[in-house]
């Protein structure tokens, strides 16, 4: 694969890519699973794909040159995080309930625009579930700059993310702008899904802004610990994900999600071991 790394752009603009989504993606992944939002991910999976089809159908109907597909998705991504967060002040008591509206308007355009756009083909199935050649250099720009940003805001931004994140109400009457953070943290959600759908497509985006999570939660012992292991499980994750997709001719988004889950049961299993030795040695110990 270094070989074709080196010979192809397109494979060194997603192994690029593949490095950043594997940083930034675990990295909001952790707050948003702290947050207990992590359906937010489908949600705004969904709506990115109708942003997609609508991008794709555009292209078809009218060749529009200076946008392409991914940034009607962004588009649409970051739309759909602000109806988000007004539904969530509508809803207050009820706030979980925007997460499933907006989940199904992106289900509903998808299926619209997707059918304008004379149905499933090539482009729609490596967005669906990722490719191992489809981040052209400008794509990786626009990624490049949309890490920046969530890393600029989550370094700017920890302690309030951190506070909101286990007290929200402490937060507030410590005169945290919680409106203002909220919003600003749904959208960098947004860029980082679209950013990843890139890599490992709408359908399975969710799973790499959680498993790393899941998996380094049962090893960490603090949340900036959580932090560092999701990201070095992500990593893991995406590389190893896309060698196997590259070798196996297989989109990547599937390979690094069974990467992951594998991640996650070997930290379950070890676990398991570790706590049965350890009541061995206490029945040892007490005889």
């Amino acid at each position: 694969m270094l070989e074709a790394l080196l010979k192809f752009e397109l494979l060194r603009n997603t192994f690029y890519t593949g490095l950043l989504v594997g940083l930034i993606a675990p990295l909001l992944g952790t707050f948003i699973v702290v947050r207990r939002q992590s359906m937010i991910a489908d949600g705004l999976s969904h709506v990115t794909l109708a942003g997609l089809a609508f991008g794709l159908f555009m292209q078809k109907k009218y060749t529009l040159l200076m946008f392409t597909p991914f940034h009607t998705g962004i588009a649409f991504s970051i739309i759909g995080a602000l109806i988000i967060e007004n539904l969530r002040d509508v809803y207050k008591a009820f706030q979980e309930i925007a997460i499933p509206i907006i989940l199904s308007m992106g289900v509903g355009l998808s299926i619209v625009f997707i059918a304008l756009a004379d149905g499933i083909n090539t482009n729609i199935f490596s967005y669906l579930f990722g490719s191992v050649a489809a981040v052209s250099r400008s794509d990786l720009y626009l990624i490049i700059t949309i890490s920046l940003f969530v890393l600029i805001m989550i370094f700017a931004l920890y302690q309030k993310l951190f506070a909101l994140s286990f007290d929200e109400e402490f937060a507030k009457v410590s005169g945290i702008q919680a409106k203002l953070i909220h919003f600003i943290f749904i959208l960098m959600t947004a860029l980082v899904i679209s950013a990843s759908i890139r890599i490992v497509g709408v359908l399975l985006v969710s799973a790499l802004m959680t498993l790393p999570v899941a998996t380094s939660m049962r090893v960490a012992k603090s949340f900036k610990q959580t932090i560092i292991y999701s990201i070095i499980y992500g990593e893991i994750a995406v590389i190893l994900g896309l060698i196997s997709g590259y070798y196996f001719e297989i989109p990547p988004g599937g390979t690094i999600v069974i990467v992951s889950s594998l991640l996650l049961g070997l930290t379950l299993l070890y676990n398991k071991v570790k706590f049965k030795v350890a009541l061995k040695k206490d029945d040892h110990y007490a005889a």
